[in-house]
């Protein structure tokens, strides 16, 4: 972004268009800060990756200007990318106690943390970043120690909310702090940067402390284990779960890594509280009577490897669901993962259990930790915003938050819904989005970070599909003729003893195309391996309708 005439920028390098990979930059001439920097999962068509980050390639070429990173709250959606951009640029990193101790496990997995630079905020904490002074307010999400960002620049206030609900009876009392909102809303709020996850759903979000009740009540009528999966990160449940287990006098085991680490940090900060001794090892579970146990787990959004899929079809090497335990899942399948979680509760029916699932009025284990369109209505109301920009969500979750906008009194055109990589400038109190900067998405593969492309992706897909013929052949290039093979391997591409007619054709091609090379006098291998590839591959596809990937090794003497 351009540091002419120290003009404000706003940009999002992730969190537009998307649910997932948070990532937003505020710059005020050659200040900038960044607010978040998550992950998000990659869908079926990514094979091998494991997680996808934020392109930030603006972030590198202005390495200098970056002043620091804020980071909102602890969710993987906002601090999931923090290892993999620390190892390509380091800057200060400024977040709650919670959401830091989090990101001290990921940094110390991936042996960063002593390069780290973090610091601890808290809602009353003020911050001065060369040209740009931040304060916070907290908010309520489903995970504790929310802030909501205020950025003062010399060209006006800008405010970006955070992940938020409106929750008035929170279960851990960190109230939202509606009068600092209203009084940014009464000092003058330039541009407004807030969430739109729920802007398509009507009414209030229920508070967490009706799950607590629901959570108690199923507590009390189970006769036997209870296994209860959500989100790790949801501190507030799992505290509601603790409080539910002492009620009814049941030990806690934990299983998934997700789990026992959120656990560990919440405990050891102070944000859980569990009474001594409540907590057991997984292989203590069966030396308990049933009526005495409840099992906290992964997997409520029907992760394959997770503890609850595990234990749904038989395959956990430690516990097994017996008729007659109870199952909750205190969660609702994000968008795409609906089939997975269908097919665990119909596995835990088959097992016999009894299983409780599904939001709202329905079972009442899960509310939103997002907010509705009425909590939307109000953080405009109290901010009262000049400039709109609706963030996190995917297009139609941005087009509906415009529209609560203009419904409370925003002016139409002076709302923008920005792609990734689109610039906000504001200037003289005067907003435009005419230009962009690079921005796009970095595949994490392993420990490699960005080095899978396009090319390795499309090889993986033919592969998978079509799978891999290997031909190997041994020439003697000063007699001019082959030694030894062809050799064809076919691996996910046709069982080779059921189809020895096909292989005996592919090798006969195959020396067919190198004698007429042979005696041509060529001596450029990548000729005989692309004439090869040509001749079989039409072969193949006449025979088949397959296009399996052909690989020829072509072994010289």
């Amino acid at each position: 972004m351009s540091t002419v005439d120290n003009k404000l920028s706003i940009a999002a390098l992730g969190g537009v268009n998307e649910i997932g990979k948070n990532m937003y930059v505020i710059q005020y001439g050659d200040d900038i800060v960044v607010v978040d920097c998550g992950s998000k999962f990659p869908d079926e068509s990514l094979l091998g990756i494991d997680v996808i980050i934020p392109d930030i390639t603006y972030l590198l070429e202005n390495q200098d200007k970056v002043r620091a990173l804020i980071v909102t709250h602890g969710h993987e959606d906002h601090i999931g990318g923090i290892p993999y951009v620390l190892k390509q640029m380091n800057m200060p990193i400024y977040a709650t106690r919670l959401t830091l101790g989090l990101i001290e496990g990921k940094l110390r997995e991936h042996r960063l943390l002593a390069e780290a630079q973090l610091n601890q905020i808290q809602s009353d904490s003020n911050i001065v970043l060369g040209a740009i002074s931040l304060s916070f307010f907290s908010t309520n999400h489903s995970i504790p120690d929310c802030l909501g960002i205020a950025f003062h620049t010399p060209e006006g206030t800008v405010v970006h909310t955070g992940d938020f609900k409106f929750d008035l009876t929170p279960v851990n009392e960190q109230y939202p702090d509606i009068h600092k909102m209203a009084d940014l809303g009464r000092k003058g709020v330039l541009a407004l940067l807030s969430e739109s996850t729920n802007a398509e759903r009507p009414g209030f979000t229920p508070s967490e402390r009706l799950v607590g009740e629901h959570i108690a009540e199923a507590f009390t009528k189970a006769t036997q284990r209870i296994f209860l999966s959500t989100f790790a990160s949801n501190v507030h449940r799992l505290q509601q779960v603790i409080d539910a287990a002492h009620q009814t006098n049941r030990k806690i085991a934990l299983l998934g890594r997700s789990m026992v680490n959120v656990v560990s940090v919440a405990t050891e900060l102070g944000y859980l509280h569990m009474p001594d001794e409540m907590l057991i090892d997984p292989a203590e579970v069966n030396k308990f009577p049933p009526h005495e146990v409840a099992v906290l787990c992964t997997g409520s959004q029907g992760e394959p490897m997770a503890a609850l899929s595990r234990l749904a079809s038989s395959n956990h090497r430690q516990l097994e669901i017996l008729r007659g335990d109870t199952v909750i899942i205190a969660a609702t399948p994000i968008p795409g993962n609906e089939r997975n979680v269908a097919r665990i509760v119909d596995n835990l029916y088959e097992l016999g259990a009894r299983v409780i699932y599904g939001a709202g009025s329905v079972t009442g284990m899960h509310v939103s930790g997002h907010a509705s369109q009425e909590e939307l209505k109000l953080m405009l109301t109290l901010m009262k915003p000049k400039y709109f920009i609706p963030v996190h969500g995917e297009y139609r979750m941005l087009h509906q938050h415009r529209l609560l906008a203009e419904s409370v009194g925003v002016s139409p055109n002076h709302t923008f819904i920005v792609k990734n990589g689109d610039v906000v400038d504001i200037q003289n109190q005067i907003a435009v989005q005419t230009r962009k900067i690079p921005t796009g998405i970095t595949l994490v593969d392993g420990l490699g970070i960005g080095d899978v492309g396009n090319i390795v992706l499309r090889d993986r897909k033919v592969l998978s599909e079509d799978g891999i013929l290997i031909i190997v052949i041994t020439i003697s290039r000063a007699e001019g003729k082959i030694i030894s093979g062809p050799d064809t391997i076919s691996r996910g591409f046709v069982y080779v003893r059921e189809s020895e007619g096909l292989i005996e054709e592919v090798n006969r091609m195959t020396v067919a195309a190198v004698q007429k090379l042979l005696a041509d006098n060529v001596n450029q291998w990548n000729v005989y391996k692309q004439s090869i590839k040509e001749s079989i591959g039409k072969f193949v596809f006449t025979h088949t309708k397959r296009r399996p990937m052909i690989l020829p090794i072509i072994i010289q003497i």
